[in-house]
């Protein structure tokens, strides 16, 4: 069993400050080499470390830890600087900082192993997912019980079974691994994994249309030793307590869509761009100077307007967490109607290998499969309307 020492206390330091050149110099940075990760699907190990010495890894660590103690107003802003320069790289963060919210109000996790978890980020740029997804199951979002089983032993917890769509595998340092012990009763949630502790093997078969350097591989489990108490976010399976609540849905309803509407954003620069330097011999002038390119860029603006108001809006908490799902659909479709204007108004260009924008539109389209899927949160929403109606009938 992999020992883990317990770090103490930090210095709270100065809260960093991103300005707006920051920021695109931290976008810029990461575009440089977004196509080259796109193609060989290999985890953005360069951009993390450039990422940490930036301060960006550990923003939501509480300060008296080590970290920036960023609020979502903050989060959101760095995430749509990453997402549009890398946005796989975004992904992966945007897990680091939900992780990290949640982690320090979790008074189910013991405090050593919180201060350690946090501490790993701020000195070491150490990340941290949940794994929850199973080939037999899927998504837990829609119910049912893990088939991957904690068993407890004298030497601590045996955890075997197989995870899938796992964010960040080859990077990651720490796994909340979503099993059931194998207790009459269930204990149902994350149990704490270290990446060096044995019986881990990581099957490389992420070969994604879009978002291709998250590393998204399948992660298996056999007979993996940890301590009993890196039962870390586990409750019993008849009583059981929420993964997600009020401000952590919040949080999630804002960063993941902030990442498609940080492609879109980049997908519409590119076209301006393009438009403004594409000058056919029989035009005599750009094609940003037809009005036909102008409405289209006009429609992409106002779809961008649209969600950036969404988002501020949320971040700044102007938008109740019951809306979190609506949040999401309406962002995510308008970012991906957003390239779909791209690449109609570019034409060839658009779907070319050289060009970025081709890229741009794999990436925006699986905003679609994140939870909560548009089934889910617009049923969710008409279900509420017809109980509001209910009640102020009776």
């Amino acid at each position: 069993m992999t020992q883990l020492a317990v770090l103490p206390p930090a210095v709270s330091p100065e809260p960093i400050h991103f300005s707006d050149e920051r920021l695109a110099a931290i976008t810029a940075h990461l575009a440089e080499t977004a196509a080259d990760y796109d193609r060989s699907g290999k985890f953005p190990e360069a951009n993390f470390s450039y990422l940490h010495e930036q301060g960006v890894v550990s923003l939501t660590v509480p300060r008296e830890l080590g970290g920036s103690g960023a609020d979502l107003v903050t989060a959101r802003r760095v995430i749509a600087a990453v997402a549009k320069g890398e946005p796989s790289s975004a992904l992966i963060l945007v897990m680091q900082y939900l992780q990290h919210f949640r982690l320090q109000r979790n008074t189910r996790w013991p405090e050593h192993l919180r201060r350690l978890v946090a501490k790993t980020a701020v000195e070491d740029g150490a990340l941290i997912n949940a794994f929850r997804v199973e080939p037999e199951l899927g998504t837990p979002a829609r119910g049912g019980l893990p088939a991957t089983t904690a068993r407890r032993t004298p030497e601590g917890w045996r955890l075997s079974g197989t995870k899938i769509y796992s964010t960040g595998s080859h990077g990651l340092t720490w796994y909340v691994v979503w099993a059931r012990s194998d207790d009459a009763d269930p204990l149902v949630g994350g149990y704490l994994v270290h990446r060096d502790t044995p019986g881990i093997t990581i099957v490389d078969d992420w070969d994604h249309l879009g978002m291709r350097a998250t590393c998204s591989h399948e992660v298996r489990f056999d007979d993996v030793l940890i301590p009993l108490e890196h039962a870390v976010g586990v409750s019993p399976w008849s009583n059981p307590t929420p993964e997600l609540e009020g401000e952590g849905i919040l949080w999630m309803s804002v960063l993941l869509p902030a990442i498609y509407d940080s492609v879109a954003q980049a997908a519409r620069d590119w076209l301006v761009s393009f438009l403004n330097n594409r000058r056919p011999s029989n035009l005599g002038a750009s094609l940003a100077s037809l009005p036909r390119f102008q409405e289209i860029v006009g429609r992409i603006d106002t779809l961008l307007f649209a969600n950036k108001s969404l988002l501020d809006s949320a971040a700044a908490g102007h938008i109740e967490p019951s809306h979190a799902g609506q949040i999401k659909h309406l962002v995510s479709s308008n970012a991906i109607k957003a390239v779909e204007l791209a690449i109609e108004a570019a034409g060839n260009p658009g779907l070319s290998r050289k060009n970025p924008l081709e890229r741009h539109y794999r990436d925006v389209l699986c905003s679609r499969i994140h939870t909560p899927q548009d089934d889910v949160a617009l049923s969710a929403v008409g279900r509420a309307a017809f109980a509001q109606q209910q009640e102020s009938a009776q």
